[in-house]
């Protein structure tokens, strides 16, 4: 079976990446802080305009270079459990600053990236992705929204990497979109016309999101990130895991049913035990392919005639 896997040998991901991006004054950064246990990296110098009470225990970063998000990954996060990046957009532009002084030759004279520059950001964008991940966090990115003109129709579409997006968007679980519906706020998951989305978990396509801050300017619970979309995509891949695991149990005892096998006779009742085996997923061609290999590092031959090992 070599590296091609079936469903049940796969590694899933149980850390989020998601994107959240949209109108200007609908609560994004707030809406951020609802993530489990949240490091904030302010890249935009913006979190004086989040309600100080929805700061809780979260962390703040205050960056002014690409060079302090580096650093921060290599200290102890173990009381965090996201990692918010706000916004996304200013994150970008400090890693082309970092790229340009790091090789110069892929920044342009005004200071923006090469085309060999830009592709050097999304490696770069991949690689922080990557170090995230390792660290065993959620990662969520802010972004505001700009409008696209498609003929007749306009679109909101995330400030995030410009031309560069799609290929970042691609290291994303799930993007919302959020705006104001009167004085509701909403976020859309799932993409239309005028939209991004990414839903990975199966959430609505569209939820009104809970009041946060009551007309007193009172701070209310704040967990909708927590309780809906990491619970949502925690559980999706649950039940993955749980047939992976039993998956993984199975393949255990016939590999040590096989490897027990010394010679032609121990492989045909091998091949009969197997049969009535409790297989899990494709197990039973798990056990195929193991019979096979310990006929060969026992150089028995198999007889098609009489279907048996000799």
């Amino acid at each position: 079976m070599g590296i091609i896997k079936k469903k049940m040998e796969l590694v899933f991901q149980p850390k989020a990446k998601m994107l959240i991006y949209g109108q200007a004054g609908t609560g994004k950064s707030t809406l951020a802080l609802s993530s489990p246990k949240p490091l904030i990296i302010d890249c935009d110098n913006g979190i004086h305009r989040v309600h100080y009470n929805h700061l809780g225990d979260a962390g703040i970063v205050q960056v002014t270079s690409y060079q302090d998000v580096l650093d921060v990954l290599k200290e102890d996060l173990s009381d965090y459990e996201t990692i918010i990046i706000d916004t996304g957009g200013k994150l970008l532009d400090y890693m082309a600053e970092y790229i340009i002084a790091k090789t110069p030759k892929m920044g342009k004279a005004n200071g923006s990236l090469t085309l060999q520059g830009y592709g050097e950001r999304k490696c770069e964008f991949t690689a922080f992705c990557r170090k995230v991940n390792m660290l065993g966090k959620h990662l969520v990115f802010v972004a505001h929204r700009q409008t696209q003109q498609e003929g007749d129709n306009f679109k909101y579409v995330p400030l995030f990497g410009g031309s560069n997006y799609d290929a970042l968007v691609t290291e994303l679980d799930i993007v919302g979109y959020l705006e104001a519906n009167g004085k509701d706020r909403v976020i859309t998951f799932d993409p239309t016309d005028r939209n991004d989305g990414k839903n990975t978990c199966n959430l609505p396509s569209a939820i009104k999101l809970p009041v946060v801050v009551d007309d007193k300017g009172n701070a209310l619970e704040n967990t909708f990130i927590s309780r809906y979309v990491i619970d949502a995509y925690t559980a999706r891949f649950s039940k993955a895991k749980e047939d992976a695991e039993a998956y993984s149990r199975a393949v255990a005892q016939i590999e040590a049913i096989v490897n027990n096998c010394k010679d032609a006779q121990d492989l045909n009742g091998c091949v009969l035990q197997m049969r009535d085996f409790l297989h899990v997923g494709s197990s039973r061609e798990k056990a195929k392919y193991l019979i096979s290999a310990r006929a060969k590092q026992l150089n028995v031959s198999f007889d098609k005639t009489t279907a048996q090992y000799v």
